[in-house]
């Protein structure tokens, strides 16, 4: 199935059917996930029951499966999942497991997982030197990078890479705005996480600024359709990823089949064509090259074009009771249409009855529903074609007949806790050295004119905050500031990717904490940081009372957490045209933010702050020994409201 071992397409699969669909357009592996602990928890995904037969069914051609348990595990979760992997183990034998939170790795160690490890793009393994340390310390096999990285990049990352990695890269599918793994934009605004699957994307919506709105942070997909032949030289990319575990078959079917005559018959001119054409009926979104060709960066933001999933087929026509869409293209029955933008008043979605030619009239009988708004664009979002559904029958009807499955008793074995009883201490932390006050510490984030303000008397007394993200072409300008803060005498650093260890020549004498982007949040991840050689852990900023409570009671480490400041909804490689940095800008609901730029990266500010010090009694009494505040240089054009900023505190995480 897979030619002179070129890599493997890699087919995303959120439903039976898509698996389905994704077998019978030969992928060589499918991805999915179980019904929690995955990051599309959007998508229905499989129980293990089912999930077990699927296997059998893909081993049987000769097809890997990968499951994704890629979320971030709160303390109180560790037991169910070990059950969980457990029970894949016994009865389900998938190829690999995809995770992102080190506990999961230990985890299956513990559950006797005898399958590869992949760390998901959300572990942010964004640099070449990080995946030396990662051979070296942690028992994975693979690492997804960001799909942000260009083909420079990825080829940097792969010279880099030690035989006992491979890597894999995505080729198409759905662009986040924020870094994987740098994003709390939705956790922010009411709990529910990207990190755990629950995204409600704000990032999708409308923005105003300056008097102009615009859909200013949503992103149009990526596609690397005809450049995979310069992807295909990389030999370390062993798999092209497909995204879309929310997609329907028709997607998963089309995208597989043009990918596959792109990396099998590429050099044919018409079987190029054939491709593109596929991948433009694929029901996606319009798609970019992003950042692929560093010669030629595309900026995956068009505030002119749709945004929206699914193929565009015409705008909404008619009186409010009666509306109509004359479509593009024949519309067969079965199809699904989405009418408007989920955040539109009006939006629904609609199953097609009758087959309607191109350019005919389809009358959008909503049931009494809230009537779309003239003009609202129409997409189709998925589609059954009897072809297709013959050819998934076909792939079902091989299927063996489900096999019970007895539920694991599985116990996580947890460190036994830290017990430190040294006295806590504050830090404040900014973009540029400030005088310490009082018995406060003074922290600085690392950049160019940070280091040149650095005092050789005060750099032992420093915290130096590593950004949260190191791309390939900043490596060697952030391992050149850290030497120059150790040679001005520095030695304490809170790392903001474990990975970033690797920066260092030596960690002897040096205080080195994993920070608050590491989204620490259990006692087994705390346990690895441990062995990697931190001399304490931040909690992830996300957690609520209860998870931070529970992770002071277990953590093999000294704990710190992020009592205020000016706490980012996300941090991004990109920028759209129309938006302005400091410059205020606001949401639907009145919501105000900002865009700033540190590095390479743009950083999303909300106008208020996290503030939890109103519990700074409760947390020292629970064991945090270092609290830390964020000051950032407000824009004078943004006023900082005074509104609650307890974040997840009393809701939870969810």
């Amino acid at each position: 199935m897979n030619p002179d071992n070129q890599p493997a397409i890699l087919a995303p699969a959120g439903n039976r059917a898509a698996f389905l669909a994704a077998l019978a357009a030969g992928a060589d592996a499918v991805y999915c996930g179980l019904k929690s602990m995955s990051a599309r928890m959007g998508a229905k995904n499989f129980s293990p029951v089912e999930l077990a037969q699927l296997v059998g069914l893909a081993h049987d051609r000769g097809v890997k499966v990968y499951v994704t348990i890629n979320a971030l595990l709160k303390p109180d979760e560790l037991d169910r999942t070990g059950q969980l992997i457990d029970d894949l183990q016994r009865h389900v034998h998938p190829d690999a497991l995809i995770v992102q939170d080190l506990g999961v790795v230990a985890l299956a160690r513990q559950a006797g997982f005898d399958g590869e490890i992949h760390l998901s793009t959300l572990a942010n393994v964004s640099f070449p030197k990080a995946l030396g340390f990662i051979a070296q310390t942690l028992a994975v096999d693979r690492v997804v990078v960001p799909r942000e990285l260009s083909i420079d990049e990825i080829k940097a990352m792969a010279g880099a890479c030690p035989k006992s990695l491979g890597l894999e890269s995505f080729i198409h599918g759905a662009l986040c705005y924020g870094v994987s793994g740098r994003c709390y934009w939705s956790s922010y605004m009411g709990g529910k996480s990207g990190l755990r699957g629950r995204c409600v994307q704000p990032c999708r919506r409308h923005y105003r600024q300056g008097g102009k709105a615009a859909r200013a942070f949503s992103c149009q997909d990526f596609s690397v359709d005809v450049l995979t032949k310069i992807l295909g030289q990389v030999k370390k990319v062993l798999a092209w990823k497909i995204e879309g575990r929310k997609k329907g078959p028709h997607y998963v079917y089309y995208t597989v089949t043009a990918y596959r005559m792109l990396r099998d018959q590429g050099n044919d001119a018409r079987i190029k064509r054939d491709a593109l054409d596929l991948l433009a009926q694929s029901l996606g979104r319009e798609a970019t090259h992003y950042q692929f060709l560093p010669q030629r960066p595309q900026k995956p933001i068009d505030t002119r074009r749709q945004t929206a999933s699914g193929l565009f087929m015409g705008k909404v026509q008619g009186p409010a009771k009666n509306p109509w869409v004359v479509v593009r293209q024949a519309l067969l029955p079965g199809d699904v249409l989405r009418v408007g933008y989920e955040d539109e008043t009006g939006h629904t979605i609609c199953r097609v009855s009758r087959h309607v030619p191109q350019k005919g009239r389809y009358p959008l009988n909503l049931g009494g529903k809230n009537a779309p708004r003239p003009g609202a664009p129409v997409f189709l979002t998925d589609r059954r074609e009897k072809a297709l559904e013959e050819m998934m029958a076909a792939v079902e009807a091989t299927a063996r007949p489900p096999a019970p499955i007895i539920s694991s008793r599985f116990t996580a074995k947890l460190p036994g806790p830290a017990g430190d009883s040294r006295r806590p201490v504050e830090v404040r932390v900014s973009r540029l050295p400030v005088r310490a006050s009082g018995r406060n510490l003074v922290g600085m984030w690392l950049s160019e004119a940070a280091v040149a303000n650095i005092g050789r008397s005060a750099a032992t007394d420093l915290w130096i905050w590593l950004p949260p993200v190191v791309w390939p072409d900043d490596e060697g300008r952030v391992a050149g500031l850290l030497r120059q803060c150790l040679e001005n005498g520095a030695r304490q650093f809170v790392l903001n990717t474990p990975w970033q260890m690797a920066l260092f020549n030596r960690i002897e004498g040096l205080s080195l904490w994993a920070g608050p982007f590491c989204n620490t949040a259990n006692a087994l991840c705390l346990e690895t940081l441990k062995t990697l050689g931190f001399s304490g852990a931040f909690v992830g900023p996300e957690l609520g009372e209860t998870d931070i409570l529970t992770l002071c009671r277990q953590s093999p480490l000294p704990l710190g957490i992020v009592l205020s400041g000016n706490w980012p909804l996300c941090i991004s490689r990109t920028l759209s045209d129309d938006m302005r940095l400091r410059v205020p800008f606001d949401s639907p609901r009145g919501e105000q933010a900002w865009v700033d730029q540190h590095g390479p990266d743009y950083w999303i500010f909300p106008n208020w702050r996290l503030d939890i010090t109103e519990k700074r009694m409760v947390l020292r009494q629970a064991g945090i020994r270092m609290f830390a505040h964020l000051d950032e240089p407000v824009p004078s054009t943004v006023t900082i409201k005074k509104r609650p900023g307890l974040w997840n505190w009393k809701i939870g995480l969810q």
